[in-house]
């Protein structure tokens, strides 16, 4: 294969969270007195970031700490699982000599439930990259440039990047990865994400190994 690292989305990339994320929001900000409307054009962003955004004010704290409790029982009544041959496509990846790593527009605590859940805590990843981890989420690159480092990888060109989601996209390309794949296993379209600049479209990871073989 002519990539060392694959770097991955969570939430309608890897896992299936039934969209949960953005009813939590949505119920924030409705619940703080925004109009939740637009919540899915944050999708792949700064949850922080959205919040801020849709109440119009940077001091929304208060409304962040609302949104994790929403998820928290949001998840616990409907618990996030694997995409289906996505443990078996990162093993296969893994085993092939690839790093993988995991980025996401969640906050450390978030993502940490997240992986007690499905049991990726240990042996399964390469690395995991919040957003409270780097200056500025997705479409920024930093993400990506944060699990390079951490998983020893020195040339972006032998980087594959794949999300469900516009702005995963973005920030591919915008950190110049050899490979920016999106995936349909999300809520945004083939046609959406055509819109912007990528190398490949895929029904899901699940598909990775052989794209690379």
């Amino acid at each position: 294969m002519n990539v060392d690292l694959v770097v991955l989305d969570i939430a309608g990339t890897t896992v299936q969270e039934h969209g949960l994320v953005y009813r939590a929001l949505a119920d924030t900000v409705e619940a703080a007195g925004g109009t939740p409307a637009d919540v899915g054009r944050w999708m792949g962003a700064d949850k922080h970031e959205a919040i801020s955004s849709m109440l119009g004010r940077s001091d929304v704290d208060t409304e962040f700490a609302d949104f994790h409790v929403r998820l928290r029982k949001l998840y616990a009544e409907t618990p996030p699982t694997p995409l289906p041959g996505v443990p078996e496509a990162v093993a296969q990846l893994r085993s092939a000599g690839v790093k993988v790593a995991l980025t996401t527009g969640f906050d450390r605590p978030v993502v940490d439930g997240l992986l007690d859940v499905l049991g990726w805590r240990e042996d399964v990843l390469d690395a995991v990259v919040c957003v409270d981890d780097v200056p500025a989420g997705r479409p920024a690159p930093y993400m990506v440039f944060r699990a390079m480092e951490l998983c020893g990888a020195r040339d972006v060109r032998r980087v594959l990047t794949a999300g469900d989601t516009v702005r995963d996209l973005e920030a591919g390309t915008n950190a110049g990865a050899g490979y920016v794949v999106g995936v349909l296993s999300g809520s945004q379209t083939a046609e959406e994400l055509g819109a912007v600049r990528h190398t490949h479209l895929l029904p899901s990871v699940a598909s990775l190994p052989t794209l690379l073989a």
